[in-house]
């Protein structure tokens, strides 16, 4: 096991199961455990920054709500600017919406209207990636208002769940991938 594959196998084991949490059937992927050691936590970091230091971009946009977490340390280390893509109804000035299919029923993102400018590079950072719904509609949130997006990371991605497949379009970067 090479340095890197001996890192990231580390902090998967910091990542806590909660069985039947939402509901049950489903194994929940609790970060907490992982963020909460300053040494992992920046471990992770590190290896973001690694991913993108070297790219174009001028802002890093995040999902609400774990999302945050990894995409507010990120652009503060980059010394772009961030942008919160929230839930529908919760920013306070005039925004733009996406759709996006969950497995029963559809839920809407947004974004605030003058959060990216036409050209902008926009890099989306989220903490799991399951069905791919949520960070496709935050793709294509930044893509509505003119932004290109840069790239996508993920800190844990569901591969069972096929969710890459929606992204294929993308340079999609996952930490940690279960099956």
């Amino acid at each position: 096991m090479d340095n890197n594959s001996n890192k990231i196998q580390k902090l998967s084991e910091l990542i806590r199961d909660i069985p039947d949490y939402p509901k049950k059937g489903i194994v929940f992927k609790d970060i907490t455990t992982l963020i909460k050691k300053g040494d992992a936590f920046e471990e992770v970091m590190n290896i973001f920054f690694d991913q993108c230091k070297d790219k174009s971009i001028d802002l890093v946009a995040a999902v609400e709500s774990r999302g945050f977490i990894f995409g507010g340390a990120l652009a503060n280390r980059l010394k772009v600017g961030f942008i919160p893509v929230r839930k529908f109804g919760k920013l306070p000035a005039d925004t733009v919406e996406q759709k996006y299919d969950l497995e029963y029923g559809t839920d809407r993102l947004e974004i605030h209207k003058d959060a990216v400018l036409p050209g902008q590079k926009v890099l989306i950072v989220d903490d799991l990636l399951a069905t791919g719904g949520t960070i496709k509609a935050a793709c294509k949130l930044v893509e509505k208002l003119g932004g290109e997006v840069a790239g996508i990371l993920v800190m844990i991605e569901l591969g069972f769940l096929n969710g890459r497949d929606k992204l294929k379009d993308y340079d999609l970067f996952t930490l940690i991938r279960y099956e």
